[in-house]
């Protein structure tokens, strides 16, 4: 169970009453023991008031005698009935003594100066002592004053504090409150306006809030997961069309030739040659969904890779002799210039590498060379294939690594990858956190692989 609201605005309120109790708090702290330390200074200013004018008194025979005779006088002079007087000889014979509470004499060090402290037997009752010497002996002068009328004050002042802090803090997380909803407009405006966004209106894009810096940074960020999903739902859609589309012709195909076959009664022979063009159809619909889920399984954001050091040279040396009889049907052979080691998963390497060098085969020229090379530059390793033939137009180019792209969908040969190829290979570098490219001009056509932090070429 979570202790803090859901709403911002109600975490703020709290947020600023829990300031204003700890801020609040520490200066009613430090005013409240600021004057208790202020009320017993003066307290013992007092008393050692007391213990001046009883020695000046002291000095005064008759008024000595007046004192013992009535002691009433001076009792009326302190004014309170929390004030104490005691003057005893060095016998502890009491000579004056202004007692209302009847409380015991205390008991004392010598004191040659005026000396503060309290009763050790009684913490509330606050004590100013002196020794004075007198003809005939010593006498001690003892002033004394209660803690009641100190503690009323005190307690009246906590009192005070404790209300003056709960009304602060009351007032803080209405302020807190009302700060938080207003502050939060922009907020609860740019939730209106994600809220109205959805798979139909995705150009939409939210305003830039650029009069608050955080919510700029907010919406920008926002704006751009937005142009991504748009892309996305785009190339899922031209997906699904591109899917529609390349599946419609062997079906079409297959049911045509089927329902011609079925028209009337042929011979052996008619029909082996319609079922063995189904088959073709159904190798093409087998080639298709075999591509479809394999970049389905390399684009899993969990797909992990078995990585181990791949000898370039004998791993193409192995291509080129698979490719050796395509290639010499084509008038065209392949020249093997690799070289050095990649960190690469083997097996998904070499269907990228096989696409390629299919590639290269199916549009390059007769009579012309397909070289497989590498380049190192720094850490980045570079697998080149280059073909020789007519360049592919500038306006493909950024095109050919989609998805079911081809430049010219009437070119479609009976090995054809329907499509799919060249984005399996760009799978597999993204899977690498690599990247795939391609160049052509009139020189031929350059697809190459990069692969970052690839290791050695040697």
């Amino acid at each position: 169970m979570k202790l803090w609201p859901r709403t911002l605005s109600l975490r703020l309120a709290l947020m600023f009453a829990l300031s204003s109790c700890v801020l609040l708090g520490a200066v009613a702290a430090y005013l409240y023991h600021s004057l208790e330390r202020e009320i017993l200074w003066r307290d013992d200013q007092a008393l050692l008031g007391r213990l001046q004018r009883m020695q000046a008194l002291l000095d005064d025979a008759e008024s000595i005698e007046a004192l013992r005779s009535r002691p009433q006088l001076y009792e009326n002079m302190l004014g309170n009935r929390d004030s104490f007087l005691w003057i005893v000889d060095t016998a502890d014979h009491m000579l004056i003594e202004v007692n209302p509470a009847s409380l015991p004499l205390p008991k004392l060090p010598d004191a040659s100066s005026p000396k503060l402290g309290n009763d050790p037997h009684n913490s509330s009752l606050r004590l100013a002592w002196l020794d004075v010497s007198r003809t005939g002996g010593h006498l001690k002068l003892i002033a004394g004053k209660r803690a009641d009328e100190r503690e009323q004050m005190l307690s009246a002042y906590r009192n005070t504090i404790w209300m003056a802090l709960a009304a602060g803090v009351f007032l803080a997380f209405a302020l807190g409150w009302l700060i938080g909803q207003r502050g939060l407009r922009p907020v609860r405006a740019l939730a209106t306006q994600a809220a109205g966004i959805d798979v139909r209106n995705l150009h939409l894009r939210l305003d830039d809030f650029a009069d608050t810096a955080e919510l700029e940074v907010l919406s920008q960020a926002l704006n751009q997961m937005l142009a991504r999903l748009e892309h996305g739902f785009a190339q899922l859609s031209r997906f699904s069309e591109d899917l529609a589309h390349e599946m419609r012709t062997p079906l079409s195909n297959l049911m045509g030739q089927t329902q011609q076959l079925l028209g009337r009664s042929r011979s052996d022979e008619e029909y082996q040659n319609v079922l063995a063009s189904n088959l073709e159809e159904y190798e093409r619909l087998a080639r298709m969904i075999d591509s479809m889920l394999f970049l389905a399984r390399c684009e899993q954001p969990k797909a992990t890779l078995k990585r181990e050091p791949v000898d370039l040279h004998a791993l193409v040396e192995q291509l080129c002799e698979y490719f050796d009889g395509m290639a010499e049907d084509r008038g065209i052979w392949l020249v093997n210039r690799s070289h050095g080691q990649v960190e690469a998963e083997p097996e998904l390497l070499r269907r990228a590498l096989a696409n390629l060098v299919a590639n290269a085969l199916r549009y390059g020229a007769a009579d012309s060379p397909v070289t497989i090379s590498t380049k190192m530059e720094g850490n980045s390793l570079e697998i080149l294939v280059h073909n020789q033939g007519k360049p592919i137009d500038a306006v493909h180019l950024p095109h050919l690594f989609e998805r079911f792209y081809r430049c010219d969908a009437s070119r479609n040969q009976p090995d054809d990858s329907g499509g799919l190829g060249l984005a399996i290979v760009q799978s597999i570098m993204h899977v690498h956190s690599g990247e795939a490219r391609v160049k052509s001009n009139d020189a031929g056509t350059l697809f190459s692989l990069h692969f970052t932090n690839a290791g050695s070429a040697s």
